[in-house]
C-alpha cells in the first residue's frame, strides 16, 4: 500500500520526462517528435489525477509537482518549440524569435490561477494549459510540414507571434472553458461535450478522407474548434 500511494507522482514525473525530452527534439527540429511527447504529457497529465482518485493518494507535494510538469511539458515545451520554429526565418531580428515565451510565461499564471481558484473544480476559467499546448504545438508542426501550401497566410513569423500573444491572453482570461472529463455520461451534464465531439469527430474524419490533413492537422483542427466552441457559447451565454 505504502508504494501504491507514490504511483501518482510516478505518473506525473512522466508527464515532466515527457515534456522534458519534447524541449530536445524542438531544438533539433523534430517538431513532429516533440508534438508526440507533448500529447504523451497530456496523457499521463490525465492518468495521475484518475490514479490519485482511485487510489485516494492525495498529496501537497503531488499538487505542486503536477504544476511543475504542466509548465514545463505545457509551457515551457511548446513556447521553445515555438522560438525554434521562429529561427528559421531569414532576416529575422533576435528578439522577434522571443515572442512565443509569452506562451510560458502565462502558462505559469494561469496555473498558478487555477491552483488558487476554487471556481474551477468542474470547468476551467481561461484556457487550459494542455489544450493550449496541443494546439500551439501540433499547428506549427503542422505549417511546419507543408509550407508550400500556407506559406503567405500561416507559414509566415507574424502569425506565430500574433498567435502567441492571442493565445497567452486566452490562458489569463474569464472564459469559461469546458473540461473533456467526462465524470457521468448523462446528456443533460454533458451537452456542450457532446455537440462538440458530434461535430468535431466526422470533420476530423472528413478532412484525412477528403482532403488528405494528416495527423498533425487534425489535433490543430481540435484544439483550435474547441477554442473558437467555447468563445462562441460563451458569448451566447452572455446575450441570453
Amino acid at each position: 500500500m505504502r508504494l501504491a500511494k507514490h504511483i501518482p507522482n510516478g505518473i506525473t514525473s512522466l508527464n515532466l520526462f515527457c515534456g522534458s525530452l519534447a524541449i530536445v527534439y524542438a531544438f533539433e527540429d523534430k517538431f513532429e517528435t516533440a508534438l508526440l511527447f507533448i500529447i504523451l504529457s497530456a496523457i499521463f497529465d490525465f492518468f495521475d489525477g484518475l490514479a490519485a482518485r482511485a487510489l485516494r493518494s492525495y498529496s501537497d507535494m503531488g499538487k505542486e509537482l503536477d504544476s511543475l510538469a504542466d509548465i514545463v511539458s505545457f509551457g515551457l515545451a511548446p513556447a521553445l518549440m515555438g522560438v525554434n520554429y521562429l529561427h528559421g526565418f531569414s532576416n529575422i531580428s533576435h528578439i522577434a524569435t522571443l515572442w512565443p515565451i509569452l506562451i510560458a510565461v502565462f502558462s505559469g499564471l494561469r496555473l498558478a490561477k487555477f491552483n488558487l481558484d476554487t471556481r474551477q473544480t468542474e470547468s476551467f476559467l481561461g484556457l487550459p494549459v494542455p489544450a493550449n499546448a496541443l494546439f500551439f504545438a501540433s499547428f506549427i508542426t503542422f505549417v511546419n510540414q507543408h509550407p508550400e501550401t500556407f506559406n503567405v497566410y500561416l507559414s509566415n513569423q507574424y502569425s506565430i507571434q500574433i498567435l502567441s500573444v492571442a493565445l497567452s491572453l486566452l490562458l489569463v482570461s474569464e472564459i469559461p472553458m469546458f473540461s473533456m472529463k467526462l465524470k457521468k455520461l448523462g446528456w443533460k451534464e454533458n451537452k456542450v461535450r457532446y455537440i462538440f465531439f458530434i461535430i468535431t469527430i466526422p470533420v476530423s474524419a472528413a478532412l484525412y478522407i477528403f482532403f488528405g490533413v494528416n495527423w498533425t492537422g487534425i489535433v490543430s483542427f481540435f484544439f483550435l474548434f474547441y477554442i473558437v466552441y467555447n468563445i462562441v457559447v460563451s458569448i451566447f451565454r452572455t446575450r441570453s
